[in-house]
């Protein structure tokens, strides 16, 4: 099993369970925010500088940062394929839409500072083009977190599987996978109806706009200083727009259910 592999799967079940929880005390908005900070996309890079090495981290970063916008092409086609259809056809649709967007943005070999814009752009974009839905009265299954976990880890080891002979570009496109967004947004559709699903990714597109802040400055000081210096940095930029694009741009969130039945 390589470090890669282990982290993925260490992390990724354990994250989707504080978020989970983090979602159903706070709502489902909170939920998405908190699920795009790069907490899986950071340790995942940070061990392909140690077994690749710098240069290939430093590629990697870029094609994550670019693989942004095909994240966003799938929240954009759930939020609103979800209004005619089920978990499964949405889910379906989302992620034929995600690696079209990935085949597609595999084409194209835009400047760091390009890739940044066109991010930002498409950010911004995003925003204002989700579907307005009315709060749902669906309660909360509260017995799937043991699910939610286990549909994590099946997920992470296929896509690992798959991406296992990639290069460093293509890795980093498959490091930024929406396995969190698939498992969350699925179980959050499913339990407790379109809003909170629609909610949840209207989150993570205000938190994708600190990861983007990541990935570039991960790509930029990767080549110019050492590596504990490039990551802190990285982090901590990251963390600053993180906050300032939940208080600026967060519509008014979907409340959790049991904040409604209380």
């Amino acid at each position: 099993m390589t470090a890669v592999l282990a982290l993925k799967l260490a992390l990724v079940p354990l994250l989707i369970y504080l978020v989970t929880l983090a979602g159903r005390r706070w709502g489902p908005s909170v939920a998405g925010w908190l699920s795009a900070f790069p907490i899986v996309a950071g340790p995942i890079l940070l061990t392909l500088a140690l077994e690749q090495g710098v240069p290939f981290a430093a590629s990697a970063a870029e094609g994550t940062l670019l693989s942004v916008v095909a994240i966003l092409v799938f929240c954009m086609v759930y939020a609103w394929a979800s209004a005619r259809l089920q978990v499964a056809g949405s889910m379906l649709l989302a992620l034929s839409a995600w690696g079209l967007a990935v085949a597609l943005l595999q084409t194209l070999r835009p400047a760091l500072g390009v890739s940044f814009v066109l991010v930002w752009c498409a950010l911004l974009l995003a925003v204002r083009l989700f579907p307005a839905v009315a709060p749902s009265a669906g309660g909360a299954r509260r017995n799937d977190l043991p699910w939610r976990m286990l549909a994590a880890a099946i997920l992470v080891l296929l896509v690992t599987t798959g991406a296992a002979h990639m290069g460093a570009r293509l890795s980093g496109f498959f490091a930024m996978f929406p396995v969190m967004g698939s498992v969350l947004v699925g179980f959050a559709h499913a339990g407790s109806g379109r809003a909170s699903a629609v909610a949840l990714l209207r989150g993570m597109v205000c938190g994708f706009f600190g990861f983007s802040v990541f990935c570039v400055t991960l790509a930029m000081q990767l080549r110019q200083s050492g590596l504990g210096a490039a990551f802190g940095l990285a982090l901590g930029c990251a963390l600053v727009v993180h906050v300032a694009a939940r208080r600026m741009l967060a519509a008014p969130a979907v409340a959790a259910p049991s904040a409604v039945r209380s």
